[in-house]
Parts: structure tokens; sequence; C-alpha cells
């Protein structure tokens, strides 16, 4: 997929995972999925934390030399940051503010910037272009999974 597809794309994550949430209504947040994968409710939160995680490193691959980036473990954070009882109207909000402002500094990157590389210690090498092939796609995916686990 072409930069301006993956950057386009990146743009339409929040309403894409917005509308899933509206789809499936607050009442059918919380349901269960009988494979013990996460609630509606729970990929919402995880989504924000993902996404402002995301946001802090294209800029540490921007602004600093050598960047290892390190992963995170979701199922821990899930449980000790209250995924499970949150209202995900303010992790909405922040979805869409991590999104915005990094858009507007996608949008502003220079050739060579996109070629900055740092680590990640689960990924190997990591640029910029590495890291919007994977969140491009990320809020789509989640809204595929909140559907699912509202449907089962």
């Amino acid at each position: 997929m072409e930069r301006s597809d993956l950057i386009r794309r990146y743009a339409e994550g929040p309403a894409v995972l917005r509308a899933a949430v509206e789809r499936i209504g607050e009442e059918r947040l919380d349901l269960a999925p009988a494979d013990g994968s996460w609630t509606a409710r729970q990929v919402v939160h995880h989504v924000a934390d993902s996404e402002m995680t995301s946001a802090l490193r294209l800029r540490r691959l921007l602004a600093e030399e050598d960047v290892v980036i390190v992963g995170y473990p979701e199922d821990v954070w899930a449980k000790r940051l209250y995924y499970h009882g949150r209202p995900v109207a303010n992790s909405l909000a922040a979805i869409d503010a991590a999104r915005a402002t990094t858009l507007e500094i996608l949008e502003r990157m220079r050739e060579d910037e996109w070629q900055r590389a740092g680590s990640h210690n689960e990924l190997g090498s990591y640029t910029p272009g590495v890291w919007l092939e994977i969140y491009a796609r990320h809020c789509h995916e989640h809204a595929e999974q909140l559907v699912r686990a509202a449907a089962m």
C-alpha cells in the first residue's frame, strides 16, 4: 500500500472505531466473549493506550538517535488500568487526539525522516514506515474485533 493510502487509512481509524462502538451500543460493551478474549469495552481502552503509546513512539523515532522502542504487557495494562469498568468516552477522545496530533507530524515529514531507524525489542528494525504500516490498520482491526466480541 502506498504511503499516502496508509496515511489516509490512519486518519480514518478513529471514525471507524467510533462507528463500531456506536453500532454495538453501551449495553453490549461488556458482553464477555465465549473464547475469553476482551470485551468491547476492554478493546476500546486498549486501543486508547496503544494509540497514546504509538504517538510517542513516532515522536521518539523522529527526535532521538538510536531509539529503542519497548513493547508493553497488554494484559497487565488491561488489569491494572481498569479496562473492565471505565467509561469509553475519554478513551475515544484520547484516540482522536493522539491521531490528530500525529497526523500533523506525518503530513510534514520529509523523505529523510521516513528513513530514520530505531529498534523495537520485539520487532527488530523500526522505522516510521514500519510504524505507519502497523498503526494504519490498528483501529480498523480492533473495530472488527470489538464487533465480534459484542456479537458472541
